[in-house]
């Protein structure tokens, strides 16, 4: 193997050995081919040869890779603002002339000043900018301004995706006597190509305008990726007439810092981009330098000093590992900078998400939660594995949480970690080879995008993004691929199936892109497939309902109202919205009592004074509402505004003599304030109403007992034990009763007789412990 020092200056030759045909440098070894024969050997056993693809020149497989993924997405290029289109560009003011251009540089995607609590953090200022130069282009909020660079900017990634496709499948190569790059592995790199392009799952990065960030941080991240080998290719090694990057001993400083430049670049378009140091990371030390973990570890072991990988491979040169040092450092510091910068921009705050943005983050327990962030990494591998089954929209019930190890979705888990495992296994295995190297990265594609999305580092504001899935398409489509070209080679007879197969994929692909972009144009047809894929999602109901009701058709929208919030009982925007419509309807009935709803909702958040807001609005629209005033006074109750709560009982049980909560909440309150004579007074006038309610004698047999007057409290506790004898509350505070009264056998037999009704009533075992105690030391 021949080094040559690629700086317009010098070139360097390395020392190198020759033996039985094989040349060696630094432990690296080739063979040299003589003849025809043995170049005819070579490739027979080159798996491009086997692919039923046509070889095209790197010109034209780029041109037909980019006129396949503009026909694929074209038809979305008139489509409307849909879904998060509507604030992050409709609404967004920093996409206005009047605007300060620097402004948007302090605000969120959606922009929100970013220190805010209520924003998401997610900081993409170029994607702002060019979404403000569509708008001045387009003099206003042109649709076809916005789509048609979406278009553009696809197909672009995807021509550029076939020139990394040739790096990932062949290296970065040079013709030894031109010093032209080589399209290294023509067929691989162009079916990879064509598959990304043509992917349906990108269809919401590119036909949904807020897309724009993960196309612009993709093309960066793809630049800087290449740039990255770029700088690497100072120092290229001569080997069957090409010249590799192979342990660079120097590399460019220049370029390397272009590549970071660019990976920042893309941070500023779309948070993922940092992950490109990673996919860096992990080419440099698999492809570049060729360091094979396990080998070296066994080599070590076994005190042996053979092999590539091997002791003596580093006593020998340890330059390009310090040269990988240096690039690491230069990753690291780049890594550091970016997260400082982006922590620091943000308010040195995370973003606070609720548990309807993300319910799987916000489940009991770390081994559960764990249950369903994998589940989470099979359905993502799914919608890459079948992509009919997309959409819009994956919160609010789509994909139920997983409460127990006995679900049956934990077998999707587990059947994606075996394929992984498998995949990983085959990284590993023997002595690695250029198709391991070739898996791993494919692997690395797929995986390391993804990582900002695993919840694993930080809680994600989304359940499922079919966005996130863009970058890491490409390590999918290398898979497949690879997998492709492992059935040429070892099953010939198969070829011709393999053909017709690839054919048909990517047909359907096309089909579903084109059909996808449809469904994207219009927000009801978008809603609407939403729903054949996820019906119990709430919000798809709701987006549904509110469109619905903007068009007029009221009574649907009702309907889907009522649905969304049956789903998803605390949907307050819902309720909200459907007691509206039915104030419009001159329903006041149901308008009120969907502002009660709300107001019960917003209570449990905590939210007291937007409760009381809607309890007082729901009253104000039917004065006669006692559950309204009963909840009204279970808020102030929780506020301890104890004479507001008691007053707002009261008005329940006057506009409803029989309102068996209230009387029992005022009742219950007034003990509690040690106010007995007016609890006496309360439970006496609600015994006219309710002359058989067991609840009102029990609470006041409590207060009786409270004060003493056991006779008084044992006749009210055996009038509720004959109207619910089936009550083990009942026996147990009568058991108190006749335990302080010192009946004790009577106690005894009451405490009995709770556990019979409820055996983990922990209160009277522990009640009836004492009482064996008491009796025994009687005895004694």
């Amino acid at each position: 193997m021949r080094k040559v020092q690629m700086n317009g200056t010098s070139t360097n030759f390395s020392s190198s050995t020759t033996q039985n045909g094989v040349s060696k440098q630094n432990g690296v070894a080739y063979t040299k081919h003589n003849g025809d024969s043995c170049h005819q050997q070579m490739l027979q056993k080159n798996p491009e040869n086997f692919l039923p693809i046509p070889r095209l020149k790197f010109r034209s497989a780029a041109v037909l890779v980019f006129t396949v993924s503009v026909v694929c997405f074209c038809v979305s290029y008139d489509g409307k603002f849909v879904f998060d289109d509507s604030e992050a560009v409709v609404g967004n003011k920093d996409l206005l002339p009047e605007s300060s251009i620097t402004d948007l540089f302090y605000h969120d995607f959606w922009g929100n000043k970013l220190d805010s609590k209520t924003s998401h953090k997610s900081y993409r200022p170029l994607t702002v900018l060019t979404y403000r130069f569509s708008h001045v282009l387009s003099g206003g909020l042109n649709p076809i301004a916005f789509h048609v660079p979406n278009i553009v900017l696809n197909a672009i990634v995807s021509v550029l995706i076939l020139g990394i496709f040739s790096i990932l499948f062949g290296g970065y190569a040079l013709d030894a006597k031109s010093g032209k790059q080589i399209f290294s592995a023509p067929k691989s790199a162009f079916l990879c190509a064509v598959l990304f392009a043509v992917h349906p799952v990108h269809t919401e990065s590119v036909a949904g305008v807020v897309g724009r960030a993960d196309l612009l941080c993709a093309l960066l991240f793809l630049l800087s990726f290449y740039l990255y080998i770029k700088a690497c290719a100072v120092s290229l090694c001569e080997e069957e007439d090409k010249l590799i990057v192979y342990r660079p001993e120097v590399f460019s400083v220049p370029l390397l810092m272009t590549s970071m430049a660019l990976c920042c670049l893309s941070v500023l378009c779309k948070e993922q981009g940092i992950t490109v140091i990673g996919l860096c990371s992990v080419y440099d030390i698999i492809v570049i330098c060729r360091v094979d973990f396990l080998r070296l570890i066994r080599t070590r072991t076994a005190g042996s000093n053979n092999g590539i990988n091997g002791n003596n491979q580093l006593k020998e040169s340890r330059l390009w590992v310090l040269s990988l040092i240096k690039r690491h450092l230069f990753l690291f510091l780049t890594a550091v900078a970016i997260l400082i910068f982006r922590w620091r921009i943000m308010g040195s705050t995370p973003p606070t998400f609720q548990i309807f943005d993300n319910p799987h983050s916000f489940a009991n327990g770390t081994f559960i939660r764990a249950l369903n962030y994998n589940y989470l990494y099979s359905i993502n591998a799914w919608l890459l594995i079948n992509p009919w089954w997309l959409c819009f929209d994956w919160s609010m019930g789509c994909i139920p949480v997983i409460q127990t190890v006995a679900d049956p979705r934990n077998i999707a888990t587990g059947a994606f970690w075996v394929v992984m495992a498998f995949l990983i296994y085959n990284c590993v295995k023997g002595q690695m080879t250029q198709d391991q190297r070739t898996l791993t990265i494919a692997l690395a594609f797929l995986v390391v995008p993804f990582l900002p999305a695993t919840n694993i580092f930080f809680r994600v504001g989304f359940v499922i993004a079919e966005r996130i899935l863009y970058l890491s398409s490409a390590g999918f489509c290398m898979l497949i691929v690879l997998g492709v070209r492992y059935v040429c080679v070892n099953y010939q007879q198969l070829i011709q199936m393999i053909k017709l197969f690839l054919a048909f994929l990517i047909g359907i692909y096309m089909i579903r892109c084109v059909q996808r972009s449809i469904e994207w144009k219009d927000e009801m047809s978008l809603f609407v497939s939403g729903v054949k894929v996820c019906p119990g999602n709430a919000k798809v109901h709701y987006n549904i309902a509110k469109l619905s009701a903007d068009r007029g058709n009221s009574d649907f929208a009702i309907e889907e109202y009522r649905l969304a919030i049956e789903l998803n009982p605390q949907y307050d925007q819902a309720m909200n919205n459907l007691g509206n419509i039915m104030k419009d309807k001159g329903d006041l009935d149901e308008f009120a009592a969907a502002w009660m709803n709300l107001g019960i909702v917003k209570a449990s958040l905590k939210k007291f004074q937007e409760s009381e807001r809607c309890y007082l609005t729901a009253i104000k629209h039917r004065r006669k509402y006692p559950d309204c005033y009963y909840n009204l006074g279970n808020l102030y109750l929780e506020q301890k505004l104890h004479a507001e709560a008691l007053q707002a009982w009261v008005n329940a049980t006057k506009l409803k003599p029989t309102h068996v909560n209230s009387w029992c909440n005022v009742i219950i309150l007034l003990d509690n304030l040690g106010q007995y004579k007016e609890a006496e007074a309360a439970t006496k006038e609600a015994q006219k109403y309710l002359p058989n309610e067991p609840q009102i004698y029990f609470n006041m047999a409590n207060i009786y007992g409270k004060m003493e007057r056991y006779q008084e409290s044992e006749q009210f506790f055996l009038k509720a034990i004959q109207l619910q004898n089936n009550e083990p509350k009942y026996y147990g505070n009568l058991g108190v009763l006749y335990h302080r009264w010192n009946k004790l056998k009577a106690a005894e037999t009451m405490y009995k007789k709770a556990l019979v009704l409820n055996p983990a009533d922990m209160a009277s075992k522990e009640n009836l412990e004492m009482l064996y105690q008491k009796l025994q030391k009687l005895k004694n």
